[in-house]
């Protein structure tokens, strides 16, 4: 390993406050020197958000300005929390606070609930799963796995919302939330819920926020003991915070203004958990003299990465979208992103493993490679193909590195190992060549076992332990073994993990905040990626955000992948995410078509429209039934017909059907009818989607369908006007309108 990767491992902490500004770009540098009153970040991928603000704190404490005491760094996840810890540490500024909100107020209450409540605090409900499931039971609402966890985080929302069991059906409809059960049901479980957590004297995670804005709510003196204690308060990833957590914010604050908050908008990808960017869009409105900053240098990724993701956010609608950060990457030019479609899933899943083999044998490690996918139900297929193809690979989300069981009988045998007196055989041997022997003891060896599982696992495991070893060594060549111990228990505390050297597979949602030289995003069809209960234009315009966080994942190798249908031999009726329109190539980005030409249309030398497979646009499935696919949504999805507009347009059809001299199906057939007065289009491109009206009745009655859909009135029969072929070119020829249907 070269110097400079030790030099990055572990840097010399800076010898003064001016070197810590060092290696800043102007940007950079002005967030670091924005020491007072309200600072607003605005960071967009890869732009080093989390140097700036380290070395932000950093540059205040060794220069005087900010005690390390007085300063609470606020983050989203105790990794990143830990992340920033080690920074802050590696600059000299070990004596801050880095936490995540639940982690800080949980601290607090811990510590004032004697002075506040009084007694002992209630116990921590580590998983509130099983408790919801019994407060299910005692509604006599049976509830399936995957009901219960979707229950659960209903649960979650309401609390971080503040929205009480009475308010939630009325909550969830306003704000369009795909709810599990009926509403009432799950009002009910939630307030059972509850109870139950009264009666056995437990509270869950939410309850620390809320239980600890009450207390600063309640108690002026708890209130003033915090605010004394903090008077420096940064917020990272503030596009994610819900109104509850802003409201303990601004406990802790006071009215106060020593604030510098960081985030981009078109990162809000939790907003199912309560989220919201309102409050990084608003920050400037709360906060008129607030310093604002931009950094849209982006040092993670090459042009063409960048240029995709520039050109993916180019075509995102909504508040958000108008707040977006044009990238400039810093990097010199790398390959092109790939596009590949696949027959089937596990062909998807071949094709990734042999592609990562390809970047392996050239020189890639497995550990700067990722394949991200939208739901963790779609690793299975990757993790065989992998293996199959004897590349190593770790699920993210699973346990943590240093709560693993062999991790830490590593620990307690090189703990062990340093307090001991020196072996005679391993006298004046290095770091790594104790902890080898120590470690061989446990199952590592210098060669990886076959295959995968459970003993591959543990193999990569201590072998992350051994590189560590060995890049501590090279960079402190004069330390011992018990200074490589005291920074493993450094790096537990801080959830920093050593590198495993295995693919990572992993869920775009876990994926935020990682980076990896080569990136695979898999699975991006229609009903995955926007997922089919993305109904509302928010929800859709998340899931691009999501795919946005994915591409900004990458820093050289990008490959964008789908699959026809899911098993072999399956009928390829899936079609590419939307979101690929205009990027990918060969396609044209949406709204670009003309008349008739939406997704998944194109026309035959005939110049009769063939269209693609048809999706339920409520659901998302793909239809199959003529009637559905007239439609445009499964049977017994729900409608939202305009039972008023359909009468008229009934009436109006009885009238040009007497006109022609045809049966009124000639017209538009019922299905049309219906799915027109439920999709109600404004204009000719939005009414030429529905399957049913094509070219040629478009144009003898697009405009007075759509002036009955705007409310007005039609143009009279125009019996003049040529009649309609006995086999119009989008009407199959049936005798009558219950065959047309079919």
């Amino acid at each position: 390993m070269n110097a400079t990767l030790h030099d990055s491992l572990f840097p010399a902490v800076p010898d003064s406050a001016d070197a810590v500004l060092d290696g800043l770009d102007p940007e950079q540098r002005a967030v670091a020197t924005a020491l007072r009153g309200p600072v607003c970040v605005l960071a967009g991928a890869g732009t080093g958000k989390t140097r700036a603000i380290t070395h932000r704190i950093a540059y205040g404490v060794r220069a005087g300005i900010l005690q390390p005491a007085s300063v609470l760094a606020v983050t989203f996840t105790a990794r990143a929390a830990g992340e920033m810890r080690g920074r802050l540490r590696l600059l000299g500024a070990g004596g801050v606070q880095a936490r995540t909100f639940h982690s800080a107020a949980l601290r607090q209450l811990q510590y004032f609930w004697p002075r506040a409540v009084g007694g002992e605090m209630p116990r921590l409900l580590e998983r509130k799963v099983q408790l919801v499931a019994e407060a299910g039971a005692r509604c006599r609402i049976r509830l399936d796995r995957n009901e219960l966890r979707d229950v659960t985080g209903e649960i979650e929302w309401c609390k971080v919302t503040q929205t009480v069991p009475e308010e939630y059906a009325t909550a969830a409809a306003k704000t369009g939330r795909d709810v599990p059960r009926d509403p009432a049901e799950v009002a009910r479980v939630y307030t059972t819920y509850e109870q139950l957590k009264r009666d056995r004297g437990v509270i869950d995670f939410e309850d620390v926020l809320l239980l600890t804005v009450g207390v600063l709510q309640d108690r002026p003196d708890v209130a003033e003991a915090v605010r004394s204690q903090y008077q420096h308060f940064v917020v990272d990833e503030y596009q994610d915070v819900s109104p509850l957590q802003q409201r303990l914010l601004d406990l802790w604050l006071g009215g106060r203004d020593d604030l510098c908050v960081v985030g981009d908008a078109s990162q809000t990808i939790y907003s199912f958990t309560g989220a919201t960017p309102d409050f990084l869009l608003g920050f400037r409105g709360r906060h008129p003299q607030a310093t604002v900053v931009k950094l849209v240098r982006d040092y993670r990724s090459t042009p063409q990465v960048v240029g995709l993701a520039n050109g993916l956010l180019a075509q995102a609608r909504g508040q958000a979208a108008a707040h977006r950060l044009e990238l400039v990457s810093q990097r010199e030019a790398g390959p092109e992103p790939s596009f590949a479609e696949y027959p089937d899933e596990p062909a998807e899943a071949e094709g990734a493993a042999r592609r990562i083999r390809e970047l392996m044998d050239a020189g890639v490690r497995p550990s700067e490679i990722a394949v991200l996918y939208r739901i963790n139900a779609q690793s299975e297929v990757y993790e065989q193909a992998l293996a199959d193809a004897g590349v190593p690979y770790q699920l993210r989300g699973a346990e943590r590195f240093f709560e693993r069981p062999e991790v830490r009988e590593a620990g307690l045998l090189l703990r062990g190992a340093a307090r001991a007196a020196a072996d005679p055989d391993q006298a004046g041997s290095g770091i790594p060549d104790q902890v080898r022997a120590v470690l061989s003891s446990r199952g590592w060896a210098s060669e990886p076992p076959a295959g995968s599982g459970a003993v591959r696992d543990r193999w990569e495991s201590l072998a992350a332990l051994v590189r560590l070893a060995e890049d501590f060594a090279a960079a402190r060549p004069d330390a011992g073994l018990g200074d490589f111990v005291a920074e493993l228990d450094e790096r537990a505390n801080a959830q920093h993990a050593p590198t495993v050297e295995g693919v990572t597979l992993a869920s775009l949602h876990a994926a935020k905040g990682l980076e990896w030289d080569a990136v695979f995003l898999v699975g991006l069809t229609e009903g995955t990626l926007p997922i089919t209960y993305a109904k509302t234009d928010e929800q859709v315009e998340e899931e691009r955000r999501l795919l946005y966080v994915g591409v900004t994942r990458a820093r050289f190798h990008l490959g964008l992948s789908w699959a026809l249908s899911r098993s072999p031999g399956g009928r390829g009726s899936r079609r590419p995410s939307r979101f690929l329109d205009g990027l990918r190539p060969g396609s044209t980005p949406r709204g670009a078509r003309g008349a008739g030409g939406g997704a998944g249309a194109e026309r035959g030398s005939g110049g009769r429209k063939r269209r693609g497979p048809v999706q339920c646009r409520v659901c998302g499935r793909t239809l199959s039934e003529a009637g559905e696919i007239k439609l445009m949504r499964c049977e017994d999805c729900p409608s939202d017909l305009d039972e008023a507009l359909y009468e008229r347009l009934r009436a109006w059809r009885m009238e040009q059907a007497k006109a022609v001299g045809h049966p009124a199906y000639v017209v538009f057939t019922d299905k049309t009818l219906l799915a027109i007065a439920e999709v109600r289009p404004s204009g000719e491109a939005e009414l030429a989607q529905i399957p049913g009206v094509g070219a040629r009745k478009l144009e003898k009655f697009g405009a007075d369908v759509l002036a009955l859909c705007a409310g007005e009135e039609p143009g009279i029969p125009d019996s003049a006007l040529p009649e309609l072929p006995d086999q119009a070119p989008d009407l199959p020829e049936e005798s009558s309108e219950e065959e047309a249907e079919k």
